[in-house]
């Protein structure tokens, strides 16, 4: 896994249809960092599949999310960027990832690639944890800061710091793990 890249990214230059019928319809991109060793086509991809499962944001009926082709208008760019440039971005948006985790600023989400290829230990999987980041990203995009865990055993809400430790709760990579009811628990402390 490279940990720096050339600072520059590929888009994917496909589109998708509609995920979710409600709410809000938000336009994204999505593009990698050259020389990550990741196709495009294929991060939007998943990113896709994250945004359209029934138990991401969508399930709260206040979102829809549509991924258009590159150079086409977009609220949202998803990123997914080795850790060196990942700190770089994140930086100019006031977030230290010190090459470990990911961010968001502004209309930006910045995935970070050793996390979406080596996920973390507590994890019960690389794909959830996959899906856990792209929707606590897309959350804070989305207006959700962070949450702790309500209580031990509870699933862990996605707006969680889950990419630190789970603090008694259990991965849960959703925010409506049901399809139906929003997890979350206590704002975390600024």
């Amino acid at each position: 896994m490279p940990f720096r890249g050339n600072g520059k990214f590929d888009y994917a230059a496909t589109g998708g249809e509609r995920v979710g019928t409600a709410g809000h319809l938000v336009h994204y991109t999505v593009a990698t960092e050259q020389g990550s060793g990741v196709d495009p086509e294929e991060f939007a991809a998943a990113v896709h599949r994250t945004l359209g499962d029934g138990r991401s944001w969508i399930a709260g009926g206040r979102f829809s999310f549509q991924r258009v082709p590159a150079g086409s208008p977009s609220e949202l760019t998803v990123h997914l960027a080795t850790p060196s440039t990942t700190d770089t971005m994140c930086a100019k948006r006031g977030v230290n990832t010190k090459g470990e985790v990911s961010c968001r600023g502004g209309r930006d989400v910045i995935v970070n690639l050793k996390r979406w290829l080596l996920a973390v230990a507590w994890y019960p999987s690389v794909a959830e944890y996959r899906n856990m980041v792209v929707n606590h990203e897309v959350g804070h995009f989305l207006g959700n800061g962070h949450a702790v865990c309500p209580r031990k055993g509870a699933p862990a809400p996605v707006m969680a710091r889950q990419s630190f430790g789970l603090e008694g709760c259990v991965a849960n990579a959703w925010p409506y793990p049901d399809g139906k009811t929003f997890v979350t628990g206590p704002p975390a402390p600024r």
